[in-house]
């Protein structure tokens, strides 16, 4: 079996069970009431972090790949990226029918006036766009225009940096810290382009 065979045999798909860990473990803790006192908040937040977290690791997956010249990495990137899917749609299903209740007025009212809402649901259709051209007929279908669409990860990346930095009220230490990963991320990419 070869390097290829054995990714798409055995570790695609425990890296996919290990994906569902974080979705398990908010499951877990709101049926064991271990979530706090605001419940809706802590699994918005939690599952906009976790969002966060898998965008940043689907964007280290060609630095990895092309560092350690191991292209079989490249595998796991689409999967990765729709896992970053999955937890964004979890994070904004939260918003619109937990918190919200879908109440068409207050979601409209908070996505114009609130701008860290804005830019994170500009970031979510952004990824609903990814996540319905990711198949490889699709792919096909689009030509060069699939990369032109796909390349905008790098612009979700930044709004979902730019959301969860607007969000937090004072400490922002952690969004700090995305902001860093990102900036090395992107700027590995604008240096080999540039080399």
């Amino acid at each position: 079996m070869n390097m290829t065979q054995q990714v798409r045999q055995i570790w695609k798909p425990l890296v996919f069970l290990l994906c569902l860990v974080p979705a398990l473990l908010i499951v877990t803790d709101l049926l064991t009431d271990n979530l706090g006192s605001n419940k809706i908040e802590a699994i918005q937040d939690r599952f906009g972090i976790w969002a966060l977290r898998f965008i940043m690791i689907t964007l280290a997956v060609t630095p990895l790949r092309q560092v350690s010249k191991r292209n079989w990495i490249g595998l796991f990137r689409r999967m990765l990226g729709l896992f970053a899917f999955f937890y964004v749609l979890m994070h904004f299903l939260t918003w619109l029918i937990l918190d919200q209740e879908l109440n068409a007025t207050a979601i409209a009212d908070d996505i114009v006036k609130r701008p860290f809402i804005t830019i994170g649901f500009i970031a979510f259709l952004l990824l609903v766009v990814m996540a319905a051209t990711s198949t490889n007929n699709i792919r096909r279908k689009l030509g060069g225009r699939w990369q032109l669409i796909h390349n905008s990860v790098y612009a979700v990346g930044t709004l979902g940096v730019w959301h969860y930095w607007w969000q937090v009220k004072k400490d922002i230490s952690e969004p700090l810290i995305y902001a860093i990963v990102l900036v090395v991320l992107l700027g590995y990419r604008v240096w080999r382009k540039k080399r």
